[in-house]
């Protein structure tokens, strides 16, 4: 881009401040959750942090747990992009996601726990909201093509899975089939053994179910 060029100029002034908005709330969002699960994180104090009103926000979600979601399309699309671009494939690329949950986990205990008692809750696994050309462009920088596509965790573990089988890493006697249903158990269960064994190695946890899984 040039000194002089105005950035994002192809787009509608009126998309932009709507894109920056939405963002914010979602920022905002996060920063107050920490250690607390998400139903404790007020509405108001989201929309006071990001400088939105209430009328605003509705206007961009339907309820304060679509943030959770929003979370989960933007979280999803960036580990993919990382995956692409470090050329990660079968338990590699499962690895490198399941690092960042655990990363993330750290610093944000309520996070993936508020996630698993919404899916729980309405009985269904997240269909990952649409994106505006200008929120892709605020989000992923550099990215928008991989950006712009909503991302699919099954998917995602049906292809790990299938690169493993085919690189003999997966175990003989386990289907990349079977496999991706025990990725999910494992994505989400670590949570729910980790407070059973009052553990917070969520890492650990992680690495102990993939060995089940793993031809070592």
């Amino acid at each position: 881009m040039g000194a002089n060029e105005i950035p994002h100029a192809d787009i509608p002034l009126r998309e932009l401040k709507k894109a920056r908005s939405k963002i914010a709330l979602y920022e905002a969002a996060l920063s107050l959750l920490g250690d607390k699960m998400f139903r404790d994180v007020m509405l108001d104090d989201i929309c006071r942090r990001a400088e939105v009103s209430r009328v605003t926000f509705f206007k961009f979600f339907q309820s304060k747990d679509d943030l959770l979601l929003y979370f989960m399309r933007v979280w999803l699309t960036e580990r993919i992009i990382e995956i692409e671009e470090e050329r990660k494939r079968g338990f590699g690329a499962i690895r490198h996601l399941l690092h960042h949950v655990a990363e993330r986990s750290r610093h944000q205990a309520g996070l993936v726990p508020s996630l698993i008692a919404f899916l729980a809750e309405k009985n269904m696994h997240p269909c990952m909201p649409e994106l505006s050309q200008a929120e892709v462009r605020l989000l992923f920088p550099g990215h928008e093509r991989q950006g712009a596509v909503s991302p699919d965790m099954f998917e995602l573990f049906r292809r790990c899975m299938t690169e493993a089988s085919a690189d003999g890493t997966l175990r003989p006697e386990i289907t990349a089939e079977f496999a991706v249903k025990g990725l999910f158990t494992i994505f989400y269960g670590a949570f729910l053994t980790a407070q059973l064994y009052a553990s917070t190695d969520i890492a650990g946890l992680y690495e102990a179910h993939l060995q089940l899984l793993e031809n070592r």
